[in-house]
């Protein structure tokens, strides 16, 4: 198998395979604001939930970063060399099962954990406020009671038997790839926010509002595709951003090297057997004119997208170039 390579500082950094997940996990614990987000909290806690199926989720993340949408994830660091039809998918499987009958028990352990630490009371007091709780307590029982649960597989290689099980399985699933690259005493980490979608997002944009996914494309892609199927696909999205989108603009790349067409959204379904998903128009796309296009360097703020982005609806239709949209 061809592995990636990184050079930093004049050497070359190679894969680094993880002996076992204890190590995997701790770097992941380290580095949880990073990957999951600097609105989020990281209960790194090991318990038992169910009755007849027992099971013990790697940990558990409370997500504040959409505060119309705050969300409780299970968490799974694993390895890929574990089988993941036996390993990860029959965890899951439980986690799901297990969850709901569980529920009392799991808010009286993630309260314990948040009270028992100043810092993390703090934080967690100031995000059930902005999402509109009267309190932990009262914010921990919508989160368990009244939403679905929700669950993080952290893993340091994505394959195909792995999207296989987690497509197979009824809640919603996102996967991180975690890679660290290393040589002697360095270590570089190289991963994909859960909220990717939020990192980059400017201080005006309030990330509650976003409902509109810019994809970049080529001519080929474009014109048969966006134009032709009235469609477009297959991109990876973030189960929390699936019931926000509404709509779907396209930067086609050089020699354009501007955004021409968006559509309004019909729908969104899993693309194949991926983590990917295809988003089909209501009707044929509109284009826009002006195009929105770069502006040259140096006075340009944004690059081209190499990859989906995240923006308004009203930012898109004001905006009278590329700078102006994110």
């Amino acid at each position: 198998m061809l592995m990636d390579k990184i050079i930093f500082d004049n050497k070359i950094l190679s894969i680094y395979e993880y002996s076992v997940e204890e190590e995997f996990e701790k770097v992941i614990v380290e580095h949880a604001l990073s990957i999951f987000g600097q609105n989020t909290i990281y209960v790194d806690i090991k318990k038992k939930i169910g009755d007849s199926i027992l099971t013990i989720p790697d940990g558990y993340l409370i997500d504040f970063t959409y505060s119309s949408a705050p969300q409780l994830y299970i968490i799974e660091n694993e390895l890929v060399t574990h089988d993941p039809y036996k390993h990860i998918g029959q965890q899951l499987l439980k986690f799901g099962i297990s969850y709901k009958i569980s529920g009392r028990k799991i808010k009286n352990f993630l309260l314990d954990y948040i009270l028992l630490n100043e810092n993390i009371k703090v934080k967690a007091e100031q995000g059930a406020r902005e999402c509109g709780y009267r309190n932990i307590d009262d914010f921990l029982d919508k989160l368990i009671f009244d939403k679905p649960i929700k669950a993080l597989v952290v893993i340091d290689r994505i394959n195909d038997d792995l999207e296989k099980v987690v497509n197979q399985l009824s809640m919603d699933i996102d996967i991180i790839e975690f890679q660290t690259f290393s040589s002697g005493s360095i270590h570089l980490h190289k991963f994909t926010p859960l909220h990717e979608e939020a990192v980059d997002i400017q201080d005006d944009i309030d990330v509650d509002e976003l409902d509109t996914i810019v994809v970049p494309a080529n001519e080929g892609g474009f014109n048969e595709v966006f134009l032709g199927e009235d469609c477009w696909y297959s991109i990876r999205i973030s189960s929390a951003m699936l019931g926000k989108i509404k709509y779907i603009a396209v930067y086609q790349t050089a020699p354009v090297s501007a955004i021409t067409y968006y559509a309004e959204v019909a729908d969104i379904f899993r693309y194949q057997n991926e983590q990917k998903y295809k988003v089909n128009f209501t009707s044929k796309a509109t284009k826009i004119h002006p195009p929105l296009r770069l502006i040259p360097k140096p006075n340009g703020r944004i690059k081209a997208p190499q990859a989906p982005r995240y923006t308004t609806f009203t930012r898109l239709m004001n905006a009278k170039n590329l700078d102006e949209v994110f």
